[in-house]
């Protein structure tokens, strides 16, 4: 019976040091610098009708900055995009139980042209331009918001899909005379 307390009080012990030793505060790492100016609308999603991309770029000469921004938000838009129609055409392919190399290839067509296809309906929303001083001397830095409208995204995203629909249904065919094929080949 003594052994059992002494075995008790030894683990009430341990178990009393292990949670006031987890229980302290923690004195997380701060980072190093300051802290770089973004324009408070900086990376908002606040409009459900369009995808919103950002860009920015320091130049010598005001609209050299402004161009580079807006490259860099398109170059931003292209990915975000392709990221998204390929999540779409995921979630496509789950639903219709497709999980195929060759429809995969397919798909894969269906991105590349809806991410090329979206940059007619580019809009920019905000653009923020400020003097820095930089190394090589006074600079120009823009920030600029550009928007995608999310509804021809899904549009053009339908349009692809149905007019692959075809060749779809041209590989199930093929599929179907290859397990036919096979069956024949068994006799």
């Amino acid at each position: 019976m003594k052994v059992v307390r002494v075995i008790t009080v030894v683990l009430l012990v341990a178990i009393l040091f292990t949670a006031l030793g987890c229980s302290g505060k923690k004195g997380g790492i701060k980072p190093d610098g300051d802290l770089v100016y973004r324009p408070p609308w900086w990376d908002s999603q606040n409009d459900p009708a369009y995808i919103c991309t950002y860009g920015q770029a320091t130049r010598a000469s005001e609209a050299a900055s402004l161009t580079g921004a807006d490259a860099n938000a398109k170059s931003q838009a292209a990915q975000y995009v392709e990221v998204y129609v390929k999540s779409m055409m995921k979630n496509f392919e789950q639903e219709a139980g497709v999980v195929n190399p060759q429809v995969l290839a397919m798909t894969e067509n269906v991105v590349k042209v809806v991410a090329s296809a979206k940059f007619s309906g580019i809009l920019v929303g905000k653009t923020e331009t400020r003097t820095v001083m930089e190394p090589e001397g006074r600079r120009y830095k823009t920030w600029i918001q550009l928007k995608i409208p999310r509804n021809e995204v899904n549009k053009n995203l339908k349009f692809q899909i149905d007019n692959e629909e075809a060749l779809y249904n041209q590989f199930k065919a093929s599929q179907s005379y290859q397990e036919l094929d096979r069956e024949i080949e068994r006799y």
